[in-house]
């Protein structure tokens, strides 16, 4: 090995997928032998989605290359051709900045793309928070589909390195280090109340409720039918409870829940709508209202830190690991209104978040590290069921 840095490029498109990857990010800048470099794709370059890339570049972060791949259309065809139109973008990415390793997190349909071109570019990827299961999304394919495609796996919890085990991937490449979403959690002062309502405009109630609720992409019921379950159940509540409502991803039917929440909001003063709110204030939301609601992983991930209740609504997060916090609800309206009368008298102050204790980051780039060679990871072979730690 020589003493060149070695280039390390994190791929993003996803405010919430940022959020989870920013002390990643931190601690493969501060490494002496590692140069950070960033693609953004995605919800991030897209006007409707709050251009968020602007807040990595406020965040310090400086944007190697740019992916435009999104379309105007939330449609199968149109969420379809946009990720022909990303791995086109990936391919010219990774000529460009000749990364040695690519570094991913989660199942969005972009990292796909992302990933389809790294392993023809014959380019080592690291994939976070695989062998998870997610019955009521595609998400849950892509993810698998990613994990495949990669050579270094750091997963949230032993149930999800059993699966990625059980996909043939070699055991000694296939980390538990937990979510890194939690390392933001331990390293950031979050905003007390007071700075929070002023950074929002937003008036707390007595009781008040996060709601984010992403489209059920295999579900066959459409989306805005769930949806609108969910807006008659919150129709029933006080109106002295404040609700914070973040808008849904760029999925299938994403606009339609867009465009259904900020009719909900017109007629409700008591709610509000947020196209990205950013990790800080979406976790100080977090710590100040009293559940969370909808279907994102968040809910289960880093919900269970604050210690307050989740209502898990419908199949989109079904087989993913759970605190003793979350409270499974189906997508009915007389369902969602018991699951919310039961979660402002649940008490969760013994729940143990099952995701980890806040380290990820460190571990992580720790591994990175120490391997010496990541070239030497492109040729995989299949590891069978055996004897070898549950694996040969």
């Amino acid at each position: 090995m020589t003493d060149q840095k070695r280039k390390i490029c994190v791929v993003t498109g996803s405010r919430a997928e940022y959020g989870l990857l920013y002390w990643v990010m931190r601690e493969i800048e501060e490494a002496p032998n590692f140069q950070l470099q960033i693609v953004v794709t995605g919800m991030h370059l897209s006007p409707e989605f709050g251009l968020t890339y602007e807040v990595i570049e406020q965040d310090g972060f400086n944007i190697d290359y740019k992916v435009e791949m999104l379309l105007s259309s939330d449609t199968a065809n149109g969420v379809t051709k946009s990720m022909g139109i990303g791995t086109i973008g990936f391919a010219d990415a990774y000529s460009i900045l000749k990364p040695d390793l690519i570094v991913l997190l989660g199942d969005r349909f972009e990292l796909l793309s992302a990933a389809q071109a790294a392993l023809v570019a014959k380019i080592p990827t690291a994939h976070l928070a695989g062998g998870d299961t997610t019955e009521g999304a595609f998400d849950e394919a892509i993810r698998h589909s990613i994990t495949k495609m990669s050579h270094l796996h750091f997963v949230t919890n032993d149930l999800s390195r059993e699966r990625v085990c059980q996909m043939g991937e070699n055991p000694e490449h296939v980390y538990n280090v937990g979510s890194p979403g939690l390392d933001y959690i331990r390293k950031v002062t979050l905003l007390n109340k007071e700075e929070l309502e002023k950074a929002l405009d937003f008036k707390f109630c007595n009781k008040n409720l996060l709601i984010t609720f992403h489209p059920v992409t295999l579900d066959h019921a459409k989306s805005t039918e769930h949806f609108k379950e969910l807006l008659n159940a919150l129709e029933y509540l006080s109106e002295e409870i404040g609700l914070i409502f973040t808008l849904p991803n760029a999925d299938t039917e994403g606009r339609s829940l867009i465009n259904m929440i900020e009719a909900f909001v017109y007629e409700n003063p008591n709610a509000k709508a947020f196209s990205s709110l950013g990790q800080l204030l979406y976790l100080s939301a977090m710590s100040h209202v009293d559940a969370v609601v909808g279907n994102s992983s968040s809910g289960l991930y880093e919900a269970p830190s604050f210690k307050i209740p989740t209502i898990n609504i419908g199949d989109r997060q079904k087989g993913r690991l759970q605190a003793a916090s979350v409270i499974d609800c189906e997508p009915d309206a007389n369902a969602i209104v018991k699951a919310l009368e039961y979660c402002f008298v649940k008490d969760c102050s013994d729940t143990v978040n099952p995701y980890g204790d806040g380290y990820s980051s460190e571990k992580i780039v720790g591994i990175l590290k120490a391997i010496p060679d990541y070239r030497a990871l492109i040729k995989k072979r299949f590891f069978e069921s055996g004897n070898n730690n549950g694996y040969k």
